[in-house]
């Protein structure tokens, strides 16, 4: 039998993982403590737009288990929240005398400091940050038993197994739509879902460059243009800056968005280099060809409230800046004929009051699960855009 183990978790590694304490513990094997002054950062940390969301699962998991847990007392508060801190937590392992405390912590210098104070210390090596739901549900499940309508699964020769609305089928076939050919199975599955007659509303989940919007709108060609299934093409995008703000931009409202827009226009006109598409513009000869807002319309979120949109593909792209009730005004906006995309990365949040589990994309997932007429999927591939693109995601920049 394994000699039981005193866990000191430091703040840093339940941010990464707010599951931490449930693996420390494993079952009831080992002691776990945290130290006052990690729960003042904790306290701290849960007003942070960021990361209050994880703090919240932390404390709900201390507060629903409280004999789990040890809380460290000390008499010495910390007046500021900077390195002293880390002292104060070092000090707090001294002074409850346990016998082989071992300090958790993902910190490399407070390693250092603990070493030097005869603390033993450790990384947390299951780490594994905080996924949200958009990011948990793949699209894929194991078995046959987890299998939720329009979902995937592997079979036994690689190839993936779709649980459609009409039943099971395997995906032995590459789409191509619109002179696009995928370039990886998922975004083969991706165009598997965006043309299923039966499934209204599709999510993909991804980082930047794997080609969710590139895919949208050539589906979205597709359906107006060869298949006529579709009268009209809305691409609607929160306007939302990051870094610098450009301040008041004058103009109509598609000369204010075309900062927002220039990437739907440029992809445009690259769909229509591989497959003439005439008909999306009032004169195709003209350099830039101009688009015929009868047939695409590239709208801010402000302008949705009250339409009623019919017949038309909708794409709406980031959607993970958009809030719980946008995505509820912008849905509910969507009548009969309507095939909407949804895409974002719940890892790019811009919006400053939302994060990465409280925004539309997630909500999405959460409330949508399940529904025969819904399909969610995360997309991947070992390319994306390009080789910076690729270092940037590889690299965890």
């Amino acid at each position: 039998m394994s000699q039981s183990k005193n866990y000191i978790v430091d703040t840093n590694v339940l941010l990464d993982d707010p599951a931490a304490l449930i693996k420390l513990r494993n079952g009831s094997e080992n002691h776990i403590f945290i130290p006052y002054h990690v729960l003042l950062e904790l306290d701290k940390l849960k007003q942070d737009p960021r990361l209050g969301h994880i703090v919240a699962k932390v404390i709900e998991y201390l507060s629903d288990h409280p004999d789990h847990i040890t809380l460290l007392r000390t008499d010495e508060i910390s007046p500021t929240f900077n390195q002293q801190v880390d002292t104060h937590i070092l000090r707090e392992i001294l002074a409850s005398h346990l016998e082989a405390p071992i300090l958790v912590t993902n910190d490399k210098i407070m390693q250092l400091q603990a070493g030097l104070r005869g603390i033993r210390s450790e990384s947390f090596k299951d780490s594994a940050p905080f996924k949200s739901e958009a990011e948990h549900v793949t699209g894929f499940v194991t078995s046959p038993q987890e299998a939720f309508p329009n979902c995937f699964m592997w079979n036994d020769t690689g190839k993936p197994v779709y649980f459609s609305n009409n039943g099971e089928k395997v995906i032995d076939y590459q789409h191509k739509i619109w002179n696009v050919t995928p370039r990886n199975v998922y975004q083969n599955l991706t165009l598997e879902l965006m043309t299923d007659p039966s499934i209204h509303l599709v999510s993909i989940q991804s980082e930047a460059g794997y080609g969710k919007s590139f895919l949208a709108l050539a589906t979205a060609l597709y359906l107006m243009l060869e298949k006529k299934s579709v009268e009209k093409i809305y691409v609607v995008k929160p306007m939302i800056e990051i870094g610098q703000k450009m301040g008041y931009l004058p103009g109509t409202v598609e000369e204010k968005m075309a900062p927002y827009t220039r990437y739907v226009v440029d992809l445009i006109l690259k769909l229509h280099q591989m497959r003439p598409a005439n008909r999306l513009f009032i004169d195709a000869e003209h350099n830039p060809p101009e688009l015929n807002p009868m047939r695409l319309e590239l709208l801010p979120l402000t302008y949705v409230r009250g339409m009623n949109i019919e017949n038309a593909v909708v794409i709406i792209d980031e959607i993970q800046n958009m809030s719980r009730n946008e995505c509820r005004t912008l849905l509910s906006r969507m009548g009969e004929g309507v095939k909407c995309f949804c895409l974002g990365d719940t890892r790019q949040v811009d919006h400053p009051y939302l994060n990465t589990e409280n925004n539309g994309l997630n909500w999405l997932v959460k409330k949508f699960k399940g529904n025969r007429i819904y399909a969610h999927l995360v997309l991947k591939g070992d390319r994306s855009r390009g080789p910076i693109t690729d270092l940037v995601i590889k690299s965890g920049l």
